[in-house]
């Protein structure tokens, strides 16, 4: 069992920053691969970035490479997003989320994430 907690959401101006953390329960989170995903409202939700159990591995949204930034401290059983340059699109719920399958790669794809936080609200106003 992992819970997922988010933090760091909130209001910013475009071109602004904001750092997303999402603390982790668990021993298993260690061996996780973690996505930060976030849905804008009438929108799918999507990958924004993954990263592998190490941290050797991280994967983006091409919408974001460049000015986001996914990385994890495992002692602190904690991931972070660090979100610069941001735009009004950026504008979403933003969640992280938990795949336990050991895999050589990250997934885009929600279905293999097995654990959800409950989401952090991030608005980008222009």
């Amino acid at each position: 069992q992992v819970q997922l907690v988010e933090s760091g959401g909130g209001y910013v101006q475009a071109g602004g920053s904001l750092r997303l953390s999402c603390a982790a329960s668990g021993r298993t989170f260690r061996s996780a691969a973690m996505g930060w995903f976030r849905q804008a409202p009438g929108k799918e939700r999507e990958l924004v970035a993954a990263i592998s159990w190490s941290g050797s591995t991280p994967d983006y949204a091409d919408s974001v490479k460049g000015r986001f930034t996914i990385s994890r401290d495992n002692t602190k059983n904690t991931v972070y997003l660090q979100m610069n340059s941001l735009k009004p699109e950026d504008t979403a719920v933003y969640y992280c989320a938990a795949d336990l399958t050991i895999r050589s790669i990250v997934l885009r794809t929600r279905l293999a994430y097995d654990y959800w936080g409950q989401g952090t609200q991030v608005t980008v106003s222009s």
